[in-house]
């Protein structure tokens, strides 16, 4: 297999690399995978549209580096540019489930083409799937199922609207399941809390940290091998807050510490934790704190 990564750019493309029959839109493809072997030769690609899918016994996908890690029925969603790739294996392998793409340009002048970017779902790393119950699976299913349905029916003036209106349902109920899942895998989320604590400590506790700066949203989320918006959304549905005020929490429990036990300066304190000017320190702890740091000290005194 050839490791290159292949382009995509039609719905077209898609149908002559699977063997399929010309798509009945131009824009939009809903293909079964069910009884569809992987033998293209072509184990990496990108594709310059949006990919939903629900896959089954699909251990041999990867994003990225990572695997799916999960043999029953997992979706995913991916945005224009995104890289899927499969195992490196000249062993053909059969995928079961189905995939829906759509061009950008399907979301032309629709309710979609700019709300499909408040779904951030589209921007997590596939191993951070939606893991689906038997009861949500058929939910998505009965969706999917509306939306083969106009789609193999005679297209008319109406039917871009029609399968819109599924698309939109589709996205919400995925947002719900969702922060369902956030909330129900409570030990790897958990988990994931506990690691991202002992990370901020750590970073806080280091000497060099008026070389390295404040610890970014970036760092913390490839530490725990999460995506940046896949850790927000997990922290916002089990804390209510994001990952950057995480951040500004742990700094502000550093800053009260060494402004109550220690005579070090608002300057030495601020460079200390990593900023680069004081006043950007001075502007943060009064926003969070409604009180300036020298006058947060004058309580202890």
């Amino acid at each position: 297999m050839s490791t290159k990564p292949f382009r995509i750019k039609s719905i077209t493309k898609i149908h002559q690399l699977m063997g399929l029959p010309k798509p009945l839109h131009p824009l939009i493809g809903l293909i079964n995978l069910s009884g569809l072997q992987n033998n293209t030769g072509i184990n990496t690609v990108i594709f310059d549209l949006y990919v939903i899918s629900l896959k089954r016994g699909c251990d041999k996908l990867l994003y990225g580096q990572q695997a799916y890690d999960f043999d029953e029925g997992l979706m995913a969603f991916m945005s224009p540019g995104q890289v899927l790739r499969g195992e490196e294996s000249d062993i053909p392998f059969e995928l079961d489930g189905w995939m829906l793409f759509i061009h950008p340009d399907f979301l032309w002048n629709t309710s979609l083409a700019t709300n499909i970017r408040k779904y951030e779902y589209f921007d997590y790393s596939v191993n951070e799937a939606l893991f689906l119950s038997d009861k949500e699976e058929i939910i998505i299913n009965g969706i999917i199922e509306n939306i083969r349905n106009e789609y193999h029916s005679n297209i008319d003036k109406f039917s871009k609207q029609i399968i819109i209106s599924h698309l939109e349902n589709l996205f919400s109920y995925a947002e719900r399941f969702y922060n369902r899942q956030f909330i129900t895998r409570e030990k790897s989320n958990h988990h994931v809390l506990v690691r991202l604590e002992k990370l901020l400590s750590d970073y806080f506790n280091n000497d060099d940290l008026v070389m390295t700066g404040l610890p970014t949203v970036q760092y913390l989320s490839e530490s725990l091998h999460l995506s940046p918006t896949y850790l927000r959304s997990l922290l916002k549905a089990l804390t209510g807050q994001t990952t950057q005020q995480h951040i500004h929490n742990k700094l502000m429990e550093r800053a009260k510490e060494k402004l109550s036990t220690t005579d070090l300066s608002v300057s030495e304190i601020a460079y200390g934790l990593g900023f680069e000017h004081p006043q950007s320190f001075s502007k943060l702890f009064k926003a969070k704190t409604k009180m300036s740091p020298l006058g947060f000290r004058a309580t202890f005194n």
